[in-house]
C-alpha cells in the first residue's frame, strides 16, 4: 500500500476497508455512502467521450427513466477505476502553464476539456423490507455543475460546487434489488477564484425515515439564556408523505453532555393530512444550564420522537449550545456577556495531498493548529463548509462566520441563503452570516445597499438570533457598508473606521480581512529568480498593514469586534506576486501541510496566555560569514537578551504587542534569546548551526488511530544531522512505502 509524502508530512488513514456506517436510532437511518464508486473522465461537448450520454432519441429532460450512457442502467462500468469518497479528481492532475492560476494551475478547465467532467456510479442494494420507507440520497458537496440519475431517471442537477442537495429515490428504487446512482459532474467552469477541486469531494449518505418524519434540516433550537437558568425554544417541521392522514404527538427530551435527560416536553394529539407540512413549536424549560463558550463549549442534545399511537415513527438528535451573543458599536462582541476580541482566520478548504477532499479528522487537525498559535474565530471563505468542520468548531469552541458564496435577490440567491441557514442554524459556534465579500460592482452604490437590505431582511425571516455581516473592501460610507448590521472591513489600511464609526455610531465593526502578509517556510531572504519571499512579517502593499500593525490597530479601538488574518493556510492559487510556476499562495499563518510559520510567534505571544519566545531565522548561512542578518524575537517576555556563542548582544524592553530587533554578523554556533519578567529569567530558546544531512526523524501528532478509514495521524519528515540537529535548509526527496495488515 502506497503512502503520501505531502512536502515533508505524510497522512496515515486506518487501514480497514470503510463500512458503511448508520445511526443507531430507529427507524430514521443514515447510511455513509462512501465507498464502492466507480469513476470515469468524461467530455464537456464530445459526445463520443463522454459515453454517448444524452444523445437517445428521447432526452432524460423529456422521458422519466431515460437516462443513457453512463446514467443508464444497462452501462457496463467494470473498466472504470474503483475508489472511495470523498475524492477530489483536480488534486490528482498534472500542473500545467496553461491551467487557471486560480485553480493553482491544474490541468484542468476550458483549456483541458479531457480532465474537466467526471462520471461517477455506485451499485447499492435496498432490501425489500424497505419498501414503503421514504429514502434520500444526500449529497454534502460536489465541485460543480453536478447531475444525478438513479436507475436511469434523472433527479436534479445542482450548478453550485458548494451547497449540499437531497433527493427523494422512494419511488425510483428496486426493493430486494440492485439499484445504481449516476452522477455526472462539470468541473470546466470556475465557481471562485481560488482552488475549488472537482469531484465529489463531501460525504453522501442515504437517508431512510418513516413517511411521517422531520424533514431535512427540519429541526430549530434557540436556547435563550435566563440568569443560570435556559428557555429553550423549539421549531419542528413535519411531513406525512403518504396517501393517508397520520395522526402523532411530538416528545422533546434535552440530554447533557453526560447523557442525562434534563428536561421534557410534548404537544400531543394532532393529525397530518396527506402529504402535508406543518411546523410546530414547544418551549422547554432547563434550570441550572451550562453555558457554551471558547474554554468550556458544553454542548446539548435535543431528542425530537415523532409516534404515532405508542409507534415511533421518528427519531432525530440535534446538538446545540446555550449562549448569548452581543455585538456593540463602542465595545465590540460580547460572548455570554463577556466582551471577546476576535482572533480570527480566514480559510479555503484545501490541504496538502487531498486538495479539497479534506478528511473530516483532518478538518480538526487544521483547527487545532489554529488554536495552537491563539486563534478564537473561523470565517468560511467564501461559500459554506463543510458540515463536518461546524461540528468541529462547535467541539473545540471556536467562533464562525458562515459565509454565502453569492450576492442577490432572486428566488435563486435566497434558496441559496435558505438552504445554508437551515443547515447550520444549530451550531453554537456560528455568531454571524455573511451574505457576501467584496462584491466590488455593487459594493459602494445604491443598488449594492438594495440588495443587501433585502438579503438582510430575508435572512431574518429564517434566523433572528445573529447579526449579518459583509466584507467590504471598497465604497466606504455609502453602498452595502451604509445598511449591514455588523460592518465587515477588508484591510483597514484601506479605509478611515474612525470616520466610518464616527459617521454610522450606532453600527458594530470587525475586520473580515487583515494582515495579509505574505511568506515562504523557513524561507528569510528574497528570491525572485525562485519565488521565494522572506518570512518576516511585512506589508504586503504599502496601503496595507503587516500582522503586527493590523492586531495593534484593532486593540487600540474598542469600537472593532477583533480581526480575521488572510489567511489561517496556505492555499492552491493566488500565488501573488509570482505566477507559474508556482502554484500555492504566500499568505498562511501555517503552509499548506499545517506546519507554522514565524509569524505565528507573534500571535502566540499576543493572542494566547502562554509565555513566548520565539526566535528567528535558522543559523545556517554557510558561506556567508560575517554577513548581517536580520534577527527577530517574538515574546511576551517583558524583557529579551540576544547571545552570539555565549556573548551577549545586549538585552531589549519589548513594547506591548510588539517585537524585537538585531542586526547580527553570521558566524556558525549558537544564537540564543533569553526572556525575562520583571527581571527574572523565565524562558530561552536557541538556533544552532547544523551539520550535514546524516537521518529522517519521524514523529506522530497521535501514535493510535481508529482502523475505520478515516482517522489520520499527520507524520512530521524532519532532516537531521548526526548529533540529532534539524537541518533547517534541507530539501532531500523522500519516498515512503507501507507494507503490512493491521491485527482485526
Amino acid at each position: 500500500m502506497k503512502g503520501w509524502l505531502l512536502i515533508g508530512c505524510l497522512w496515515l488513514a486506518g487501514f480497514t476497508g470503510l463500512i458503511a456506517q448508520q445511526q443507531t436510532l430507529v427507524p430514521r437511518t443514515r447510511i455513509l455512502m462512501d465507498t464502492g464508486w466507480r469513476f470515469a473522465f468524461g467530455h464537456p461537448w464530445d459526445a463520443a467521450k463522454d459515453f454517448n450520454h444524452a444523445t437517445s432519441y428521447f432526452s432524460y429532460l423529456a422521458k422519466a427513466s431515460y437516462g443513457d450512457g453512463a446514467a443508464g442502467t444497462r452501462f457496463d462500468d467494470r473498466a472504470w477505476r474503483m475508489l472511495d469518497l470523498p475524492h477530489d479528481w483536480a488534486v490528482e492532475l498534472p500542473f500545467d502553464s496553461k491551467g487557471s492560476l486560480s485553480h493553482g494551475f491544474k490541468a484542468l478547465g476550458r483549456n483541458f476539456p479531457e480532465n474537466s467532467v467526471g462520471w461517477y456510479r455506485k451499485h447499492f442494494y435496498i432490501p425489500k423490507a424497505d419498501e414503503g420507507k421514504r429514502i434520500a440520497i444526500q449529497f454534502d458537496g460536489v465541485f460543480r455543475q453536478c447531475s444525478v440519475w438513479v436507475n436511469g431517471f434523472y433527479l436534479g442537477t445542482e450548478p453550485s460546487g458548494f451547497t449540499g442537495m437531497e433527493y427523494n429515490l422512494s419511488e425510483y428504487l428496486n426493493y430486494g434489488g440492485e439499484n445504481i446512482i449516476a452522477v455526472r459532474v462539470d468541473a470546466t467552469m470556475e465557481e471562485g477564484w481560488y482552488y475549488e477541486g472537482a469531484g465529489i469531494y463531501r460525504h453522501v449518505w442515504l437517508q431512510k425515515t418513516d413517511p411521517l418524519h422531520v424533514i431535512t434540516h427540519g429541526s430549530f433550537v434557540n436556547p435563550i439564556p435566563e440568569g443560570n437558568d435556559a428557555r429553550i425554544r423549539v421549531s419542528t417541521s413535519l411531513i406525512n408523505e403518504q396517501l393517508k392522514e397520520a395522526g402523532c404527538t411530538v416528545r422533546y427530551r434535552v440530554i447533557d453532555a453526560t447523557g442525562n435527560n434534563v428536561s421534557e416536553a410534548a404537544i400531543r394529539d394532532f393529525n397530518l393530512a396527506p402529504w402535508q407540512q406543518k411546523d410546530i413549536q414547544s418551549e422547554l424549560k432547563l434550570a441550572g444550564a451550562h453555558r457554551w463558550s471558547l474554554d468550556t463549549p458544553y454542548l446539548y442534545t435535543l431528542v425530537t420522537e415523532i409516534r404515532n399511537g405508542e409507534t415511533i415513527k421518528d427519531r432525530i438528535q440535534t446538538v446545540f449550545g446555550i449562549r448569548s451573543l452581543r455585538f456593540d458599536p463602542d465595545k465590540g462582541f460580547f460572548l455570554n456577556d463577556k466582551p471577546i476580541k476576535i482572533k480570527g482566520t480566514n480559510n479555503h478548504q484545501d490541504h496538502a495531498g487531498v486538495g479539497t477532499a479534506v478528511p473530516d479528522a483532518l478538518m480538526g487537525y487544521r483547527l487545532r493548529q489554529l488554536m495552537k498559535m491563539g486563534a478564537n474565530a473561523y470565517r468560511t471563505s467564501h461559500h459554506p463548509p463543510a458540515p463536518e468542520l461546524l461540528d468541529s468548531c462547535d467541539r473545540l469552541g471556536i467562533l464562525v462566520i458562515d459565509e454565502n458564496r453569492l450576492m442577490g435577490v432572486t428566488d435563486h440567491h435566497f434558496d441559496y441563503l435558505k438552504r445554508l441557514i437551515l443547515r447550520d442554524r444549530n451550531h453554537p459556534s456560528v455568531i454571524s452570516w455573511s451574505i457576501g465579500n467584496e462584491e466590488w460592482g455593487i459594493e459602494g452604490n445604491e443598488l449594492g445597499a438594495k440588495i443587501a437590505q433585502s438579503m438582510q431582511a430575508y435572512v431574518k425571516t429564517i434566523d433572528t438570533t445573529r447579526a449579518i455581516t459583509a466584507a467590504i473592501s471598497g465604497g466606504w460610507q455609502r453602498g452595502i457598508s451604509n445598511v449591514i448590521d455588523v460592518m465587515g472591513v477588508n484591510y483597514v489600511g484601506q479605509i478611515n473606521t474612525d470616520q466610518h464609526h464616527q459617521e454610522f455610531p450606532k453600527q458594530p465593526m470587525w475586520g473580515t480581512e487583515e494582515g495579509s502578509t505574505r511568506a515562504t517556510r523557513g524561507v528569510y531572504v528574497k528570491d525572485d529568480a525562485g519565488h521565494l519571499l522572506p518570512a518576516y512579517d511585512a506589508r504586503p502593499y504599502p496601503h496595507f498593514k503587516s500582522i503586527e500593525e493590523g492586531w495593534k490597530y484593532y486593540m487600540a479601538r474598542d469600537y472593532l469586534g477583533g480581526m480575521f488574518i488572510w489567511t489561517g493556510f496556505d492555499y492552491r492559487g493566488e500565488p501573488t506576486p509570482y505566477g507559474w510556476p508556482t502554484v500555492i499562495s504566500y499568505h498562511g499563518m501555517l503552509d499548506l501541510c499545517g506546519f507554522p510559520k514565524d509569524v505565528t510567534g507573534y500571535l502566540r505571544s499576543w493572542w494566547t496566555k502562554d509565555t513566548v519566545l520565539h526566535l528567528l531565522p535558522h543559523w545556517n548561512w554557510k558561506g556567508e560569514e560575517g554577513k548581517v542578518k536580520d534577527v527577530w524575537v517574538y515574546s511576551n517576555c517583558t524583557e529579551v537578551e540576544l547571545l552570539l556563542n555565549g556573548k551577549s548582544l545586549g538585552k531589549k524592553k519589548m513594547e506591548p504587542l510588539g517585537h524585537l530587533e538585531w542586526k547580527v554578523p553570521y558566524k556558525p554556533g549558537t544564537l540564543q534569546a533569553i526572556g525575562y519578567i520583571n527581571g527574572k529569567k523565565i524562558r530561552e530558546t536557541k538556533r544552532e548551526t547544523a551539520g550535514e544531512a546524516s537521518k529522517a526523524v519521524l514523529s506522530a501528532d497521535r501514535n493510535l488511530i481508529r482502523a475505520d478509514g478515516m482517522d489520520l495521524s499527520v507524520i512530521t519528515v524532519a532532516v537531521a544531522d548526526a548529533g540529532g540537529k534539524v537541518l533547517p535548509t534541507a530539501a532531500n526527496g523522500f519516498t515512503f512505502e507501507l507494507e503490512g495488515v493491521p491485527d482485526g
